[in-house]
């Protein structure tokens, strides 16, 4: 059971990571060195779908590293 949690642990990762590159947008390189945008916004329609599920698997994939790490042990 422990190579197919590290599989599905793997693919879990490779999707959480092309999540978190879809949102990274407008944050430039200003904001590393204290630049203030002063615009504030919220997130619609699809942003607002894709930070849901990036959520949502950011927590499975806590959850199966977890189980992971109870099963092999």
């Amino acid at each position: 059971m422990g190579p197919y949690l590290n599989v599905i642990q793997i693919l879990v990762c490779i999707l959480l990571v092309a999540l978190v590159l879809l949102q990274a947008r407008g944050s430039g390189l200003g904001s590393v060195f204290g630049q203030d945008n002063a615009v504030i916004r919220t997130r619609r329609g699809a942003e607002r779908v894709i930070f849901q599920i990036t959520i949502t698997v950011a927590i499975i994939f806590c959850a199966l590293s977890i189980f992971t790490v109870r099963v092999v042990s």
